[in-house]
């Protein structure tokens, strides 16, 4: 859906907003033609032959009626701005959420090569660019237009001669406005991207500043920010540089007009064929005939900015979504036996470059499956095909026998927890985490799940408990508490598939033994599947599956591997065993 599709379908919800603002921009246009021509009658009644103080009275009504005038436009002009500023961030804001949600629905793969930064910039200042386009673009050029039509149609009752001589400098204005239309939209449109890299930069750089300390990066990444800082600025200047080009022209020409009246006018006042009145509101009017011109290259502006941030947000909206719940897809109701089957399942990031080949594999409900082999093998990307965070390219993947694309993706999903080697947290407290999974969850069952996990303790002695805020990504926690977290997450959400990264990794000794403890009360009944890169944690698998090259090299238990004449996992076993009494002197 394209973005002026969207404004366009949600627009409709505002359409009361919006039909005032239309109604009170017509009446607006018919107060403002009002003044000039009371002046007009101002001036014909002052300088006519019998003019005296007995005209006080009517002057005194013409005085009334101005004063009426403008309290009315002073209303109009409130309407028509709250009310367009109303509708027009109402879109904004719904715009916003429909932009989120298709972006909940991308795919893993669309976040893997994007910056969090310029999708924020997506989301914020490319749609804020739409209420400019709706509160302000769109009036102007309806007012700007009405208020040129009308104009004319006076002057021509005024003197058609003097209004046709009065329109020569136009056709220039219009020619303007196509040159500055090819140029300046191109200009926002990077003036935008500009300040999606700055914005991208920032959060990058203000999520790792523990890592910019770290390491003394200071001052070189500074001077990356000021650069960014000043391409945006250049950007800016560049599109503002081809405004201040154009509005001075649009001036310029429009003045032409003026001259006009002046030379061509005053001679048919000379010679008695324009009245003195008509020449006054002539030129009352002429300013309002090319206040318009010159508005419209101001709203001109902002329709080519906001047509950029719409380039932007539709590059977005075309993304394909991730992979789509079939037709007549079942909801998996209740909790699944948790009986896996990889059948002859192969998969590609890249379709010329295929990650996994020919997988078959049966993992028995409630059983332990260990996934070990060198680094890059595509043990991650294994696990993350029963969830579909990706669909296999061939072959299929059933759970209690079925392909796991014929369950709706919600009801798949919440069948798996998984537990990570990097854990996220949210910025919040302890109890907004650990529910995260499980809203539903009730203090007992909270409490119950961290003492499962040997979090309980820990909590408590944060300074507000389960309320403690933890900062974001839970910097404010070692790297074990955060891992006791999100196994007391995955044991709240109490799901009959469990996901292992590594969660023992780069912690201390007595750390390690917690989290063992807590992984082997969150495995049991479950059917679990666990990453390791440290065999020794999975010896007691019942089955252990090493992958290399794209395929399954060896399946078995630890003792059976083992008895294998130079088998893999032999090999990278017996290498750790060797390593581990080393690195623990090291430590």
């Amino acid at each position: 859906m394209k973005p002026f599709q969207l404004i366009t379908i949600y627009a409709r919800k505002y359409s009361t907003a919006l039909i005032v603002t239309a109604i009170s921009m017509l009446a607006l246009v018919g107060v403002q033609l009002l003044v000039p021509w009371i002046v007009k009658l101002l001036v014909a009644a002052v300088t006519a032959p019998e003019a005296s103080m007995a005209d006080m009275g009517y002057i005194t009504q013409l005085a009334v009626v101005v004063l009426m005038v403008y309290t009315a436009r002073a209303v109009l002009q409130f309407l028509r701005s709250y009310m367009a500023h109303l509708a027009g961030w109402g879109v904004v804001a719904d715009v916003r959420k429909y932009i989120y949600d298709h972006m909940q629905r991308l795919s893993l793969r669309f976040y893997e090569d994007k910056q969090v930064g310029q999708l924020m910039s997506n989301v914020v200042n490319d749609t804020d660019l739409f209420e400019q386009f709706i509160a302000h673009a769109i009036p102007d050029v309806v007012v700007n237009v009405i208020t040129l039509v009308a104009v004319t149609a006076v002057l021509l009752g005024l003197n058609w001669k003097l209004t046709l001589l009065s329109t020569i400098p136009i056709p220039l204005v219009i020619a303007s406005l196509q040159i500055y239309a090819k140029r300046v939209r191109p200009a926002f449109r990077t003036r935008q991207k500009e300040l999606g890299d700055l914005n991208a930069l920032l959060n990058d750089n203000l999520s790792g500043i523990r890592e910019i300390k770290a390491f003394t990066r200071e001052s070189d990444e500074a001077r990356r920010v000021h650069e960014r800082i000043d391409n945006y600025r250049q950007s800016l200047l560049k599109a503002l540089r081809l405004m201040a080009t154009f509005q001075p022209f649009v001036d310029f020409t429009s003045s032409l007009g003026t001259l006009i009246v002046i030379f061509f006018g005053g001679q048919l006042a000379l010679q008695g064929s324009l009245a003195v009145a008509d020449l006054v509101a002539f030129f009352l009017y002429l300013d309002m005939f090319y206040a318009p011109v010159r508005n419209l290259s101001g709203a001109w502006e902002a329709v080519q900015s906001s047509l950029a941030g719409s380039d932007r947000v539709a590059e977005l909206l075309t993304e394909r979504q991730e992979p789509h719940t079939t037709p007549g897809a079942v909801i998996l109701h209740g909790r699944a036996c948790g009986d896996i089957a990889l059948k002859d399942v192969s998969f590609a990031y890249v379709e010329s470059a295929p990650v996994l080949e020919g997988i078959s594999l049966d993992i028995p409900a409630h059983s332990v499956v260990a996934l070990v082999g060198p680094t890059g093998v595509g043990k991650s990307t294994l696990v993350s095909l029963i969830p579909r965070f990706y669909d296999v390219t061939k072959g299929e993947i059933t759970l209690d026998g079925r392909d796991i694309r014929e369950y709706t993706l919600d009801s798949l999903r919440q069948q798996i927890s998984i537990v990570l080697q990097d854990v996220f947290l949210f910025y919040g407290t302890v109890r907004e985490n650990l529910l995260f999974g499980r809203p539903d969850a009730n203090e007992e069952q909270m409490v119950a799940a961290a003492k499962a996990a040997n979090a309980h303790q820990f909590i408590i002695d944060l300074p507000q408990g389960y309320d403690t805020l933890i900062g974001e990504r839970g910097i404010k926690l070692s790297g074990g508490q955060k891992q006791r977290l999100s196994i007391a997450r995955a044991i709240l959400k109490d799901a009959p598939i469990l996901i292992l990264d590594e969660a023992t990794s780069s912690v201390d000794t007595e750390t390690e033994l917690l989290i063992q403890q807590a992984l082997e009360r969150l495995m049991q009944g479950r059917t679990t599947l666990i990453i390791a890169h440290r065999l020794s944690t999975v010896r007691n698998a019942d089955k252990i599956v090493v992958l290399e090259d794209k395929n399954i090299r060896e399946v078995g238990t630890h003792a059976e591997l083992m008895q294998l004449e130079d088998g893999l996992y032999k090999r990278l076993y017996s290498v750790q065993r060797a390593v581990e009494p080393v690195l623990a002197n090291l430590n």
